[in-house]
């Protein structure tokens, strides 16, 4: 009992030791503050300066996060990446099992003692693709008694995709020896998060470890399948009203909006909160906001998209447009890049080649308007639109099309 008593008091004090969201002036309880991060120094420090005060990382490679986020005045959640079913790893071989528990010892032992640890993170959707999630679960659990036993200090996660609630269902009383739940919510689903739980019976502590606007897997698509993505306001909007609604749940004790950086997932903007070359966006304006640091420049906003049809012959001309806005009342610039629909989709967030751009003759670019030139080529395409500032912050947005 005495040791279940301190590793409760552990998670606790991991809560106070990080200052609350407040809104409108209320601090309903103590709230993680940050963003799952994957990038460089550079990206690290806009993080800091953007008021986070926590940073999510995946992997024993980020590491060195741990003595920058101290030095920016940041904690962090550190994760130990596990193995993955889908990838060939196999619960049955003890032997496998065995190394990656060595491996996860030796790091915890050697990494404990950090002044900028606020908890472990034991894997990440390591489930996806398995038929019934509670065998991975429950080697989850082990190892997560394992950290705690070489780690009294500090919290441990474990962290799951929200597939559904029969999906969910077992965490109910399945990880005695994991302290809080993260869960990676998209879409609506995070507006559902405190009915689902109360209805599942999941009492644990929850984190947000993934926040993000509709996936791919969630959003409407074309005629031939290609998935509709938010402009970066519509994204900033529900990073804004997600983030709100969070901080007033008292079971839910953080929110990491994914992801601080950029990343190919479907197209090279959907899930990034910043542009390759680390410009800044709505969204990250809204997270800003959000964490106490109201920035005083918004992005560039866009209100509308629109192109002339959906489907186009090849040589046809295709026109296209964007309303967009600079609230800080600098000129805008807006790049046109046609590339080819992205093929190369995985599971889970693992790595995707970006699709080629395709060269077409414009003929006309402007800041708002666009007219050029369809592909010789039958096949689906995304027009994407980049609006930047000349102050480092930018706005995106695409269109699918099709030439046929």
């Amino acid at each position: 009992m005495g040791g279940r008593i301190w590793r409760w008091m552990a998670v606790w004090l991991a809560m106070c030791c990080v200052p609350a969201l407040a809104r409108d002036g209320v601090a309903p309880h103590r709230f993680w503050l940050g963003a799952a991060f994957e990038g460089d120094r550079g990206a690290l420090t806009a993080l800091a300066a953007s008021g986070a005060r926590v940073v999510r990382v995946y992997r024993e490679s980020d590491v060195w996060v741990l003595d920058a986020a101290q030095q920016l005045g940041m904690r962090v959640i550190m994760g130990l990446w596990l193995a993955h079913p889908r990838h060939g790893f196999r619960l049955d071989d003890a032997a496998a099992r065995g190394r990656q528990e060595d491996a996860l010892r030796r790091f915890v032992e050697r990494h404990r003692g950090h002044p900028a640890l606020l908890a472990w993170a034991v894997g990440n959707e390591v489930e996806t693709g398995v038929p019934d999630p509670r065998p991975v679960w429950r080697e989850i659990n082990r190892l997560a008694a394992i950290v705690k036993s070489l780690d009294a200090r500090h919290p441990v996660l474990m962290v799951v995709a929200d597939n559904s609630n029969e999906w969910l269902a077992p965490l109910a009383d399945c990880c005695p020896d994991v302290d809080m739940l993260g869960l990676n919510l998209y879409g609506g689903s995070v507006f559902q998060l405190p009915d689902r739980l109360r209805a599942l019976g999941i009492d644990k502590p929850v984190v947000v470890t993934e926040l993000g606007p509709l996936g791919q897997w969630q959003a409407g698509t074309k005629p031939w399948g290609a998935p509709v993505e938010l402009t970066s306001s519509q994204k900033a909007d529900f990073f804004r009203d997600a983030l709100a609604f969070l901080a007033t749940q008292p079971q839910v004790r953080g929110a990491f909006p994914f992801l601080w950086g950029a990343k190919q997932e479907q197209t090279a903007t959907w899930h990034g909160l910043l542009l390759a070359d680390g410009s800044l966006t709505p969204m990250t304006d809204a997270l800003a906001s959000a964490w106490g640091r109201p920035v005083a420049r918004a992005a560039p906003r866009v209100r509308g998209i629109g192109i002339a049809a959906d489907d186009f012959t090849p040589g046809q001309e295709v026109s296209a447009g964007i309303d967009v806005v600079s609230p800080g009342g600098s000129p805008l610039t807006t790049e046109w890049v046609v590339r080819a629909e992205a093929r190369d989709l995985r599971a889970g967030g693992d790595h995707e080649e970006a699709p080629p751009v395709v060269a077409v003759r414009v003929l006309q670019a402007g800041v708002r308007s666009v007219r050029f030139v369809a592909p010789a080529r039958p096949g689906a395409y995304r027009l994407f639109m980049t609006v930047r500032d000349g102050q480092g912050k930018a706005a995106t947005a695409n269109l699918p099309f099709r030439v046929r």
